[in-house]
């Protein structure tokens, strides 16, 4: 299991209202830095997910941590006709809102407040679920993934896009130089939080990956556990069923 990586050591706030403090902080600028420190690949590999979910033929899609909803937005190319954004930041929401409104899609997407470990839905309702760069930052991991086991359909799908740590020579060495100094530093200079930043760096070396993480999904009861890496490691799709 990895460390316990909060944003902020000297809070006496749990993780979870840290986060949602943070993300709050940032949200106004968060997408044009996160297109920036991810290079823009990061909307590649949210289209893959897409890809994932649409396999399914999904009608009830939940995007869970959907932040300012850039993956909810995508899950329009899918057949579903009922999508849902579930973030803990009232702040990324409102970002969201307002790029949904400005796409017409308002009608199709719905934006809710909650968090991953009481998600309000009833059991077995989604098709599929995905997570793009937010599990990483649940309270109670096994919580949360229970969690989305509860409310996805029997045969549904659950996807996850998160961060990992590529294991060959030299993009390891290169990866770690840019999260523990490049990234950081972006942060500081162009974001309102200056330990945000630091905070996702952090959280993103310390989470499980690959077959760690697979192994933690089996044990919470998904099957068909998949792991997929993307660009060379520095980040990985994860895709599950439900018995």
């Amino acid at each position: 299991m990895s460390k316990n990586i909060t944003p902020y050591k000297d809070s006496n706030l749990g993780k979870k209202e840290q986060v949602a403090q943070m993300f709050n902080t940032i949200s106004g600028n968060y997408d044009d830095l996160n297109r920036v420190i991810s290079f823009g690949i990061d909307v590649k590999w949210r289209k893959k997910v897409v890809q994932l979910v649409n396999e399914t033929k999904p009608e009830k899609v939940l995007d869970i941590a959907t932040g300012t909803g850039d993956l909810a937005i995508l899950m329009t190319q899918t057949s579903a006709t009922e999508i849902i954004g579930l973030d803990i930041s009232e702040g990324m929401l409102e970002v969201g809102r307002k790029k949904i409104k400005t796409k017409n899609l308002d009608g199709k997407i719905e934006m809710v407040l909650g968090d991953s470990e009481h998600i309000p839905f009833p059991d077995n309702y989604f098709d599929a679920i995905t997570v793009a760069f937010g599990v990483r930052n649940f309270e109670t991991l096994e919580k949360g993934l229970a969690e989305i086991l509860r409310v996805l359909k029997p045969n549904g799908r659950f996807v996850i896009l998160e961060t990992s740590v590529p294991t060959k020579f030299p993009y390891k060495q290169g990866y770690s130089f840019y999260t523990k100094f490049i990234l950081p530093t972006i942060g500081k200079l162009f974001s309102k939080d200056k330990v945000a930043y630091k905070y996702l760096s952090d959280s993103a070396n310390e989470f499980p990956f690959g077959e760690a993480l697979n192994n933690i999904l089996r044990k919470i009861g998904f099957i068909e556990v998949t792991d997929l890496p993307q660009t060379f490691g520095v980040a990985s799709i994860y895709y599950a069923s439900k018995k």
